[in-house]
């Protein structure tokens, strides 16, 4: 998701640096919060991966105001399919039952 969306950035940035500098922020936080949540006890652990989750979100919401302001040309759909499958992942992650 992060070389996905880092191409992305980059077509972004041409027309709008200010939106390509928060989609990078925000894939910056979606990887660090992943790694930081794999190290935690389970309480910090849920948490880090909420935050990587609204930060994938946000990354994905990057890409939809990019190609709805007309900053960029169509996303490849297995591209959005990847972005996609990292929320659910993470959904499941922040969002599952304990047992």
């Amino acid at each position: 998701m992060a070389g996905d969306a880092g191409l992305i950035a980059e077509r972004i940035e041409r027309k709008d640096r200010d939106l390509a500098r928060q989609m990078r922020r925000a894939m910056q936080s979606v990887a660090l919060n992943v790694a930081e949540g794999m190290g935690s006890l389970q309480g910090h652990k849920r948490q880090r991966y909420s935050t990587a989750l609204g930060s994938a979100r946000e990354v994905l919401a990057c890409v939809q105001v990019a190609q709805a302001m007309r900053l960029i040309e169509k996303v490849n759909p297995s591209t959005l399919d990847r972005m996609n499958h990292v929320i659910a992942t993470l959904s499941r992650l922040v969002y599952r039952r304990a047992s």
